[in-house]
């Protein structure tokens, strides 16, 4: 695929093929991601990719802890809860995923059910954990970079045929993740994703989110 292929075409995965993903690809992926930009070349950034059973350990733990009530332990801030035309949004990318998941809005079971795919990982065969260097946990060009990486890692994933879906609901129990990936102790966990051989005749890989035109969040001065 061309760059305008993969940038257009590529989407948010949530149902993936068990299919092995090589050691060899990963490590093809990981060479063009970690081409992303980084401030003044600082490279923050850890990967702990994981799969088989250290993997099913932290789907299976972290959705127990999570099913029992134990509070969320993120290691960054989360959002408080998003508002005005953020949180239309987000409703909006609900409705179309539960469209085509045939989830109706009083379907509490199968509604519950999508909660607990996120707690699995959307049962990909691979997870990647990101993390990054605790020293720079009060700086938030750290994250910025983390956030550029991720999007080279998903973008390179898609041109070499793997899909990936960015998420916290599969980290939630960050002592979870901790003691099976062991994560060091200097490092802070940011973010997680959730990658695989798409399964598209799973319905929510038909979505495609809607993005907001050029004409609406781009300011030209000058031209």
């Amino acid at each position: 695929m061309n760059f305008d292929e993969v940038i257009m075409g590529r989407r948010s995965i949530r149902g993936f093929k068990q299919k092995l993903v090589s050691r060899d690809v990963l490590e093809e992926i990981f060479e063009l991601a970690l081409r992303s930009p980084s401030s003044m070349n600082t490279q923050p950034w850890h990967f702990h990719v994981v799969t088989g059973d250290i993997l099913d350990n932290i789907r299976k733990e972290n959705t127990e802890r999570n099913i029992a009530g134990v509070p969320p332990s993120r290691e960054i801030k989360s959002p408080l809860g998003y508002e005005g035309p953020h949180r239309e949004r987000q409703i909006e990318i609900a409705i179309q995923l539960f469209k085509e998941m045939g989830i109706a809005r009083d379907d509490k079971d199968a509604r519950n059910d999508w909660v607990l795919r996120g707690f699995r990982q959307f049962d990909a065969p691979v997870a990647v954990i990101v993390t990054f260097d605790s020293s720079l946990k009060d700086d938030d060009i750290s994250k910025f970079d983390c956030g550029a990486v991720v999007n080279g890692l998903v973008n390179a994933g898609w041109s070499r045929g793997l899909g990936a879906v960015i998420n916290s609901q599969g980290i939630m129990q960050s002592p979870v993740v901790r003691k099976y990936a062991n994560i060091p102790d200097d490092e802070t966990i940011m973010i997680c994703v959730a990658m695989g051989y798409p399964d598209f005749s799973f319905p929510a890989n038909k979505v495609v989110s809607k993005r907001r035109p050029v004409s609406e969040v781009v300011n030209f001065k000058g031209f």
